[in-house]
């Protein structure tokens, strides 16, 4: 769902999300309601002041005396030094309390993403995320500590305004009263024209933000297809839209504001006409007459804010739900109670309850369907694996040759049947138990920022030196650091920018060799590395996998031709398995793709 129709939704939604924050708001329960306190007592004050004012100038403006101003000038600047010390501390906490409840959602949020399986990042992209766990955390935090005292502040200093006006003179209360109404009639209907054009602001920014980043980003493509007019052109339009409704909430914004500013003078006049009839009746002195033209005047920006606040209040309601929902998402793939109980969980693990893990892996009756999907990709399939077995998948692109594999890690779970793990159900043990015994070479490799060596220990934290270079000469990777200035040291950049595609998966190989793995998944590992590196790595693959259980996914087929076991894969579906010799004398689909596949790579040659 885009923004805007998220942002549409926030208009009819209740406020019924608050409840949802109350556990990450107990621990500061004690704080919040100490700045609930404090919020009330600065809004006292500053109702507090102008009747200071008001005894000042009718005690010793208008009585021509300065008995008793050693007092009043005392007693005025300790409430001063009580208020500043009072908004100190309430701005100081609401700043931490801001950060705290930040830190508590993000990393509830990312903790939770960490337990997700595979399924939920498939269906939701890398900006729908961010946006849970960073902005949506933000607005809320802003919410707890900032919106809610500026709420409290306003409210109570309305009431107190109010209630001070009426004990004061009922009269020109009444008059100031009259204009309460009008004046949050013309707020919320520019609140309501405001908030519409500052949400299609931000849908004009974000289009523009994804026309600069496509800009920057495919601009080797841009050049290449010659449509840079095209390109500049779109974000020409878009940066004319975005000024077009920029100016217009000007309009409405500046309009508000002269409007706020012509009701304040509005209810100073009226005070100033009928306070001056009550005044010359003898009714009142001139120091009330002051307290309601300060009051007048000021009483108009906290009903604006309060009215804000609300409509706030009313729009963090979507941000609370996004925020629940990525929360309360049930992986497909969680361990059982009884499973953490024994075996701890991803962020507890109870080691010394972990059996060895040797790499005998059965398929028992599996049926497979994802979870998006309509139809199997896997229907009743069995298949035994014995530790030391050399298992190639090869089919087609986009066939779906990494299903399997995806099982066998358990990235995903079976719909129907068992996955067998040393001949008990996967699912007997925990998650984290098979992830640490399995190593996984992608096809586009990932690197952490940091240097080759931080990216290596990944693999084995406490690994040495000596160590991780063995590793690298087993890949042959160690040639790489000759190239690189720093070696071990070397930074690779963010997500191994600073590396080529070959050098990654070299690093990733090694990577995945220093854990030591039982299970071993080389996904198109040797894809993007030259036809030289290719042969020498394969004989130091070949060196490796004996007595690990391995699956090899293969594009080029002469890499896999020595393998235990093949399968064949197409549309998603496993139609041929054996040995080479075996599904070559077949003539069937392998016999076609390795055929193919020689006559193409003749030809290239």
């Amino acid at each position: 769902m885009d923004e805007t129709k998220q942002e549409a939704q926030t208009k009819s939604l209740p406020l019924f999300g608050f409840p949802k924050l109350l556990p990450y708001l107990k621990p500061y329960r004690g704080t919040i309601l100490l700045m609930i306190f404090l919020g009330i007592l600065s809004s006292l004050a500053d109702t507090i002041y102008p009747l200071f004012n008001s005894y000042a100038l009718d005690h010793f403006v208008a009585g021509r005396t300065v008995a008793g101003l050693g007092g009043f000038a005392a007693l005025y600047l300790g409430l001063m030094v009580l208020q500043g010390l009072d908004d100190y501390y309430s701005l100081y906490q609401c700043g931490r309390i801001e950060m705290l409840i930040d830190q508590d959602l993000r990393n509830k949020a990312f903790n939770h993403l960490q337990t997700l399986s595979f399924a939920y990042f498939n269906q939701h992209n890398v900006g729908y995320i961010h946006a849970r766990v960073m902005s949506d955390t933000g607005k809320i935090g802003e919410l707890v500590a900032w919106r809610m005292m500026d709420f409290v502040w306003n409210v109570s200093y309305i009431i107190s305004v109010f209630v001070s006006m009426y004990l004061l003179n009922v009269r020109l209360a009444f008059y100031v009263t009259l204009l309460v109404p009008v004046a949050v009639a013309v707020i919320i209907y520019f609140q309501r024209k405001l908030i519409v054009l500052n949400r299609q602001i931000r849908e004009i920014n974000s289009t523009i933000t994804g026309d600069f980043n496509e800009g920057i980003t495919g601009a080797r493509s841009i050049k290449t297809l010659v449509i840079e007019d095209r390109i500049n052109g779109d974000f020409r339009r878009d940066t004319a839209q975005m000024y077009r409704t920029s100016v217009k909430t000007a309009h409405h914004s500046s309009l508000f504001l002269s409007l706020v500013t012509l009701m304040s003078s509005f209810a100073l006049a009226m005070v100033l006409w009928q306070g001056g009839l009550i005044t010359m009746e003898g009714a009142a002195k001139i120091g009330m007459l002051s307290v309601f033209m300060t009051y007048a005047v000021g009483i108009l920006e906290p009903i604006e804010q309060t009215i804000t606040t609300i409509a706030a209040l009313i729009a963090i309601q979507a941000n609370i739900e996004r925020f629940d929902a990525l929360v309360s998402e049930v992986s497909d793939v969680a361990d059982s109670p009884e499973v953490i109980e024994r075996y701890g969980d991803n962020f507890h693990p109870k080691k010394e309850n972990w059996e060895p893990l040797h790499g005998d892996v059965e398929f028992a009756d599996v049926t497979f369907r994802y979870p998006d999907g309509e139809e199997n990709v896997l229907e009743h399939f069995s298949l035994k694996i014995p530790q030391g077995t050399n298992v190639a998948i090869v089919g087609e692109t986009g066939a779906g040759k990494s299903t399997l594999v995806n099982l066998v890690c358990r990235f995903y779970e079976p719909t129907e049947g068992r996955i067998l793990i040393d001949g008990r159900d996967a699912r007997e043990r925990s998650q984290l138990w098979l992830h640490s015994s399995i190593g996984y070479v992608l096809q586009s490799p990932h690197l952490f920022s940091g240097t080759v060596r931080d990216n290596l220990r990944y693999g084995k934290p406490d690994a040495t030196d000596e160590e991780i270079m063995e590793a690298m000469r087993l890949v042959s990777a160690d040639f790489m650091l000759g190239k690189m200035e720093g070696g071990l040291d070397a930074e690779v950049g963010e997500g191994g920018d600073l590396l080529s595609t070959g050098e990654k998966q070299l690093l990733s190989f090694t990577r995945a060799l220093l854990s030591d793995p039982r299970i071993l998944v080389l996904d198109e590992a040797t894809s993007s590395i030259d036809t030289v590196t290719e042969k020498a790595i394969q004989e130091a693959i070949d060196t490796i996998i004996r007595g690990r259980t391995s699956f090899v996914i293969a594009h080029r087929l002469s890499t896999v031709v020595d393998a235990d076991i093949i399968l064949a894969v197409r549309d998603g579906r496993i139609v041929e398995q054996g040995t080479h010799r075996e599904l070559m004398q077949k003539r069937g689909y392998y016999y076609q793709l390795y055929r193919q596949q020689f006559e193409n790579e003749s030809l290239s040659a």
